[in-house]
């Protein structure tokens, strides 16, 4: 797979209006530039970004399939009275309309989004094999659990891939689970390398969000946590222009340099953002520079982001 994934949660409603368009010529860019590996979910608008992927992606998919990796997620109803779900009758509902809304026969990844409490992990993942058996699913991951509930998950089938969300204002992902990963040979997906935009250097303390934007609710993207960690972008801004990148490509950089990530999963509403994105996977940082970044980073606020109970 190529270390930059293609993500498509922008393209699900929850990020303000787009031009469907250019996110569909960003994703057939993204393939002529060398992306493999293309990520989506049921809750990205219910099915409207996975059909978007598989409207993008059609002809290739028919022509050649396995060489595209398509991954997706399940297992959550956001805004509703039960937010997490991986009870079988929602798990097995959501993946057979992925695949009808992706237009595949299979599913190369398929993950459960958020941890369900109250659904007992040896059944969700007696519920994934079924499907893998069944030649539905090729290979089965989570995404936002932590060694617990890796653990847990393990007991009955392999966790083959962990995605969760990781960048320079959210690291506790470095003292769990991302050790579990590391010993349990678990792939990492990471997604929000850029900070939900934080990292792009794209805004300033004035910047605003549009009402169906999830960023217009969150604690991160106003008052003086916003204003404090973009003054600290601003510093890495100055540090990634001494080498000649932007201060994005310097956060998908650091994010891929950690021991134990494999892949960084970037989102693009437009063709031109996704080639700065690739650039990144070759940037090599020294372990001076990551000290460095560490020190320019030391006071910046922890931040979180959007859950299928909403947003902090």
């Amino acid at each position: 797979m190529s270390r930059i994934a293609f993500g498509t949660w922008q393209l699900g409603g929850d990020w303000g209006s787009f031009d469907e368009d250019a996110a569909i010529a960003a994703i057939h860019h993204a393939r002529e530039l060398g992306v493999t590996f293309f990520d989506t979910a049921q809750a990205y608008g219910f099915g409207k970004s996975e059909a978007m992927l598989g409207k993008a992606l059609r002809e290739e998919l028919k022509r050649d399939r396995d060489n595209l990796v398509i991954a997706t997620k399940g297992g959550i109803k956001p805004r509703s009275e039960r937010p997490r779900d991986s009870r079988r009758e929602w798990l097995a509902q959501g993946i057979e309309d992925s695949l009808r809304y992706l237009d595949v026969d299979h599913i190369d990844l398929y993950q459960i989004h958020w941890p369900d409490s109250d659904a007992p992990a040896e059944e969700t993942a007696g519920i994934l094999q079924e499907f893998v058996d069944a030649g539905k699913i090729r290979h089965v991951g989570v995404s936002n659990y932590d060694a617990a509930g890796l653990a847990d998950f393990d007991r009955t089938r392999p966790v083959e891939t962990l995605q969760p969300p990781y960048h320079l204002f959210r690291r506790d992902l470095e003292t769990d689970p991302l050790p579990y990963a590391r010993e349990n040979d678990i792939g990492v997906l990471v997604y929000s390398p850029l900070g939900s935009g934080l990292l792009t250097g794209a805004f300033t303390p004035e910047t605003t969000f549009e009402k169906t934007d999830w960023r217009s609710r969150s604690s991160a993207f106003t008052g003086e946590t916003f204003r404090r960690n973009l003054a600290i972008v601003d510093r890495l801004k100055e540090f990634a222009a001494g080498k000649g990148i932007s201060v994005s490509q310097l956060a998908i950089a650091w994010t891929l340099a950690r021991p134990g990530v494999h892949v960084a999963i970037v989102g693009a509403r437009k063709a031109a953002n996704i080639e700065a994105s690739l650039a990144a996977a070759d940037v090599d940082l020294s372990a001076d520079e990551l000290a460095e970044i560490d020190r320019l980073t030391a006071d910046a606020v922890p931040v979180s982001g959007a859950s299928p109970e909403g947003v902090a």
